[in-house]
């Protein structure tokens, strides 16, 4: 017997989660499940939500996203949903995030110091990054921890220094107390703050927290705000850095770092959190390994899918259908020496024949293989090498779908949440009840 929903979203991404909570969202009655076979991309995120920094000609840091939608190329998925759509999108994440994410007042990009000291444009942001945004022009002390190689608080502090940036950036690199091996997880740090353990230092045992402080004080002159590695707590994450600002009398921030993220993390739980709350069914672990057709007598029409759950096969019916298993990274999209394309359903992905014309010599050049996926229609239903729909109940999200260099242009969290929130959305409006 087949596992019965209305609406199945097939990854568990930012787009999955989004097409998921918008399907629920869109139709109460709607019996809505979300499968997933590994931990989600989302762990390996800045957590930043990007819209659209640079137009696919390159132009930009944009000043405002919106402004530059309409004159999208034909085939972008944000011009196959529309500037509107967009809009509704980023203001239904808006209402998901709550307080957990800044930039809702404004269309405007703010821009976002990395932990590589570049300035990244996006829409929204988290709320521990709040204080240090790069048009503030009040100087900041950023601090790097000896057992955290990945963030080099003095070269990134130049690297800002050399963008332009309107105020003063200094680094140090100083030990975090607790912790001596370089081998410890981005958690670890976290946890450490959180449960505020006590640690040995100097001058004796105190809270983790605490040292910390102190360690820092002693290393500030005149800056205002003071910017960490996004380490600073999970479970407490706003106690512990109001209790660091308190204690340094200035703000305290978070740099947005490589994988693994913890604000992708935080991310991550508010959006499976909010599945929860919504009621959508959520399966892990389960990759999807095959499909039948021939619901409604039609071979266009998607009958069920099967997953695999510890070798056994089982076949999940549903409705509507939403595919949103990532890209080329994700997998999503695959290539092999002579084609490029979708392992689940085969779907089309426009690509030329000749496999070295899918990349040029400048490695920093525009490659064709960035903007590989599938080609959607309006509906975001994928369509064949004749424009027609590949299934009459099937929809794609995120980075599955083709058109757009989400890494260039700095939209790919926008184009998941837009384009994950129309497929659900459309989706749950159509379920035949």
């Amino acid at each position: 017997m087949a596992i019965e929903d209305d609406v199945l979203v097939v990854g568990g991404g930012l787009a999955g989660a989004m097409a998921a909570l918008s399907a629920a969202d869109a139709n109460d009655d709607a019996r809505v499940r979300l499968v997933t076979y590994k931990q989600s991309t989302l762990r390996q995120a800045s957590g930043l939500i990007d819209i659209l920094g640079y137009t696919p000609a390159g132009e930009g840091p944009l000043v405002d996203p919106f402004d530059a939608l309409e004159s999208l190329p034909t085939g972008h998925p944000y011009e196959r949903v529309g500037s509107e759509a967009v809009r509704d999108a980023l203001a239904f994440f808006d209402e998901i995030a709550g307080d957990a994410y800044a930039g809702g007042h404004t269309n405007a990009n703010a821009l976002v110091p990395t932990h590589g000291g570049t300035v990244k444009p996006t829409a929204r942001y988290p709320a521990s990054t709040a204080a240090g945004l790069a048009s503030d022009d009040r100087d900041a002390l950023l601090v790097g921890f000896e057992t955290l190689p990945d963030f080099d608080a003095p070269l990134a502090a130049a690297h800002l220094e050399a963008a332009g940036v309107p105020f003063d950036a200094r680094g140090v690199t100083v030990p975090f107390p607790g912790i001596v091996r370089d081998d410890a997880k981005v958690t670890r740090y976290a946890h450490l703050l959180d449960r505020d353990e006590t640690v040995t230092t100097g001058a004796g045992e105190t809270g983790a927290r605490e040292a910390l402080a102190t360690t820092v004080r002693d290393h500030l002159e005149d800056e205002s705000r003071v910017g960490f590695p996004a380490v600073l707590g999970d479970d407490d994450a706003d106690g512990v850095r109001a209790e660091l600002a308190d204690t340094l009398e200035v703000d305290v921030f978070e740099v947005p770092m490589g994988p693994p993220s913890l604000p992708g993390i935080r991310l991550e739980e508010l959006l499976y959190g909010a599945l929860e709350d919504a009621g959508v069914r959520v399966t892990s672990g389960v990759p999807v390994v095959d499909y039948e057709t021939g619901a409604n007598g039609s071979d266009e029409h998607i009958d069920h899918v099967v997953v695999d759950r510890n070798g056994t096969e089982i076949p999940h019916r549903a409705d509507q259908y939403v595919l949103a298993t990532g890209g080329l990274v994700g997998k999503g999209v695959r290539s092999e020496r002579d084609r490029v394309f979708e392992p689940i359903f085969d779907c089309h992905v426009p690509h030329t024949p000749d496999r070295y014309d899918w990349f040029v010599d400048d490695v920093f050049g525009d490659q064709p293989y960035a903007r590989f996926g599938l080609a959607p229609d309006r509906e975001l239903r994928p369509v064949d090498a004749t424009d027609e729909p590949e299934f009459v109940n099937l929809r794609a999200a995120g980075a599955v779908l083709g058109g757009y260099d989400y890494a260039a242009e700095k939209s790919g969290a926008g184009v998941s949440i837009a384009t994950g929130y129309v497929a659900g959305k459309r989706a749950a409006e159509v379920v035949d009840r």
